[in-house]
Order: structure tokens, then sequence, then C-alpha cells
């Protein structure tokens, strides 16, 4: 964050403040990590600070600390209209678009509060009075992180808001492993570490705690997997009947898609994932090199996100959506050949 950026969010700062931090419907592990973290940190400031969510996040993460606390719009909607409509300061955590909060847009829209945006997806509205936004960054929670230390209060950082920040890192990386994992990240990693986050307790809460219902819903996702050499693509399907016979909670698809891309010469993964209830499709893309999914879900899908993984979403059925999909690959034939 740069200085004349960090002046004025210690300006807003300066007096206590009701703050409301937002992350983005169908948040996932660094939404929820980044939006946690950061209100812990801004408690400790001496503001009173509250995380609202526009619905419900996956099991994985309800042992974070303060975790409970969380209000969820689509299941306490007074209680969120009332905290949003008294805040003095909105921090939007983990999106760039007021589009990305379901019902709470037009109410963050006609709110009287000043807007603090920190995010790490490309192409950034313009609705904050300060938008620290950085597309090279891990996660949002590593740029929460950096906050702290532009702000010179890194001495802030405890136990509870390291397990955060390290959860949501973690999340966002695959476990470290994509291309948007520096030396820094590893280096704030650490020192969360140092703090007192538990990299094997974090790392066996999210990834090692399954239902036998989520296990029998990725051999569902298994057998629906489809392989396209010629286009270097793997596609994925689960049906609503599918989803339901599993008996499908939030969160249960996540890391799906990676499956289909781990394949040896696959470039360009995707999971489609019928929802009867919002009547569209989900889509989760995914990619090896250079090829833009980002560029790909912004163009086809309305969506968007980063260069390696980005999402989208269509109002056909899912049998269309597929078919149009695989129609839409042919214009990329030779760019996937030629990514590397």
């Amino acid at each position: 964050m740069d200085k004349e950026t960090t002046a004025v969010v210690k300006q807003l700062l300066k007096s206590k403040k009701k703050i409301v931090v937002v992350g983005h419907k169908n948040p996932d592990g660094d939404a929820v990590g980044s939006c946690l973290g950061m209100s812990f940190f801004l408690n400790q400031l001496g503001h009173k600070s509250i995380v609202v969510m526009p619905n419900d996040f996956p099991d994985f993460l309800k042992w974070l600390p303060g975790c409970e606390d969380i209000v969820i719009h689509e299941k306490d909607t007074d209680v969120s209209i009332g905290l949003i409509n008294e805040a003095d300061l909105i921090f939007t955590l983990d999106f760039n678009s007021l589009s990305r909060v379901g019902e709470l847009q037009q109410l963050l829209e006609d709110c009287d509060a000043k807007f603090v945006m920190v995010d790490h997806h490309q192409a950034p509205d313009d609705y904050a009075v300060v938008t620290y936004s950085d597309v090279a960054m891990s996660s949002t929670s590593e740029m929460v992180y950096h906050f702290m230390d532009a702000l010179g209060e890194l001495d802030a950082l405890c136990v509870e808001v390291a397990t955060h920040l390290y959860t949501g890192i973690m999340t966002d990386t695959g476990s470290f492993r994509f291309p948007s994992t520096t030396a820094t990240t590893h280096r704030v990693i650490a020192h969360l570490m140092e703090i007192g986050a538990n990299n094997a307790e974090i790392h066996q809460q999210v990834y090692d705690t399954n239902s036998a219902d989520r296990m029998k819903l990725l051999g569902v996702a298994l057998k629906n997997l489809n392989i396209i050499p010629e286009y270097h693509t793997a596609y994925i399907t689960l049906s609503q009947k599918e989803l339901d016979a599993c008996n499908f909670r939030k969160g249960d698809t996540e890391g799906f898609v990676n499956y289909a891309l781990s394949i040896a010469g696959i470039k360009f993964a995707v999971i489609f994932i019928e929802n009867k209830q919002e009547s569209i499709v989900k889509m989760s893309f995914r990619s090896k090199g250079d090829f833009s999914v980002n560029d790909f879900a912004r163009n086809h899908y309305n969506g968007g996100g980063h260069i390696n993984a980005a999402g989208g979403r269509s109002l056909a059925s899912l049998s269309k959506t597929v078919t149009e999909f695989i129609s839409i690959l042919h214009g990329y034939k030779e760019e996937l050949a030629n990514a590397s």
C-alpha cells in the first residue's frame, strides 16, 4: 500500500468508528479469513467492527475464531441492514464490484458510509474512497497483513488474526502451490506461524475433515470427468439431482476442478454445477501457464477472477451450457495449443 493511500486510511481511522467488513457472495476461505482478520484487527485498534456476509460460508471454515459472530444477511436481514445503515466505514474485502454481494448490493449503494476496498482481482470498480488493489498478490488475506504493516500496526497481530490470515492465504494459493505464491508470501506465512498460527491444525481443519457425502460427491464428479484432448481441456459436470443425492452442502465441491487440471496435458479445466434454486449453472475455471481464464470468463460467462482461476455463470440448462462451452472452445484451439 503506497504512502498516499496509507495516509488516507490513517486519517479515516484516526477517531473511533463503527465499521462493517463485507465479503462477497458464496464466501470462500480467503473472503472469510481476510474479513475476520481485518475485523479483529480493527477492533484491537479500538473501533467497533463486525463482519457481514451476503450468505452462508462452508462448514470447513466454521472453526475459525469469531466466525460465530459473522452476520449472514440471508438469515439475519434486519440485523445486517441496521449495521450497514449505522456504519461510518465499510470495508469490502476480496471483491471489487458491488455486483458481487447479491442482495446486499442495493443496500450498500444507498448507504452513507465511506468505503475502503482491499482486493486482488482485476479491473476494480470506482466506489471506494480508498482502493488498495494488487492483482499480483496471492490473496486478500496477504493484503490484510500488508495493510497492517503499512499502518505500522503489526504489533496488533494476535494468534486469532494470524490464524485467519494463514487460512485465507493457504486456501487461495492452493496450499502455496499456485504461481501467485511468492517469496514474500512465504515470509508472511512464517511470521504468522511465529505469532501462533498452527499450520498443521489449520490444514487438517480445512482439508482433512471430509464428510462421507462429500467423498461420494467427489466420486460422482470424477465419474463425470470428460477430456477434450485437441483443446487440452477437461471438464466436470454435477447436476442438481446428483448434488441432492449426495446431500450437498456449501463448500462440498471446493477443489474438485483441480482434479481435472491435474491430468497430464490439460491446460484448461472447468466444473459446471447446476443450481436449480438460482436457475443458473455455476462454473469454476482453472488453467495452467498464460491461458487467461479471467478473460475467458469475462468474455463469455459474465464472470472473472485471476489469470489462472476464475468463475462464471450461465442461465442456460446444464446440457446447453456444456454444449455452448465446447462450441466456444473452437475459437481458443490455437491459444490453448500454444499456452505455456
